[in-house]
């Protein structure tokens, strides 16, 4: 889409991959509900996306959707696209946000990474969330968390001026792997404490309380790094 550099990277996949028969249950739901919320192939047009032109969030890693689900609840403003490879997840999200009716949330499933590479426009996204993350905790397996050099220059320049990156996570060793990720970086105005109060606390985020884990919260501001 752009032709930069950082458009066509060492891709090194991020997720671990599921496979399995998909039940009954999840096939009706994607078939009943994904047509009404996938998004067009291509580069990704708002207006053709979401029938108009808004503030567009970036979830990365939805799973069944219920931090994106409460952000397009409390933001009817803004539009979300939830992003997610593991299709039971996926379905899950797509009949709650259903019930929830929520008009403004729609769903990609696949990896995130070629999405931003190469069908998502640079400074278009008003945010990019990234919840609970794979921690990837063994070292030799590092490489294959999301955030890295190469991803966060794709978020930055994908990101508006002034945009943000939001992670949370329950596991310590990899708050300090983006903090530090994004320390070298040097694109990003980070702070660390603040939680959205619109995101439920169910999920990984209980989870991690419930073992007696801290949640880190970590917001990356898109800087003025090269312009």
């Amino acid at each position: 889409m752009t032709g930069t550099d950082l458009d066509r990277p060492t891709w090194v996949r991020s997720y671990a991959a599921r496979r399995g028969r998909l039940s009954a249950l999840t096939e009706d739901r994607m078939a009943r509900f994904l047509p009404l919320r996938g998004i067009p192939e291509g580069p990704l047009r708002p207006l053709a996306a979401f029938g108009r032109v808004a503030p567009l969030v970036l979830e990365v890693g939805c799973g069944h959707g219920a931090s994106a689900i409460a952000f397009a609840a409390e933001h009817p403003d803004h539009d979300l696209l939830a992003v997610d490879v593991h299709t039971p997840g996926i379905a899950r999200m797509l009949a709650a946000a259903e019930v929830a009716g929520v008009p403004n949330l729609r769903v990609h499933l696949g990896d995130a990474v070629p999405l931003l590479t190469d069908r998502i426009a640079p400074g278009s996204l008003t945010a990019v969330h990234l919840f609970f993350p794979d921690p990837w905790p063994k070292s030799k397996h590092a490489k294959r968390r999301f955030v890295t050099a190469h991803t966060l220059d794709l978020v930055r320049d994908r990101l508006v001026p002034g945009g943000v990156l939001l992670i949370a996570t329950d596991q310590g060793a990899y708050a300090a792997h983006a903090l530090a990720q994004l320390a070298a970086h040097g694109g990003f105005d980070v702070t660390v404490g603040e939680r959205p109060a619109w995101r439920p606390t169910d999920g990984f985020e209980a989870k991690g309380r419930a073992a007696g884990r801290a949640i880190a919260e970590i917001r990356a501001r898109r800087g003025t790094m090269g312009g």
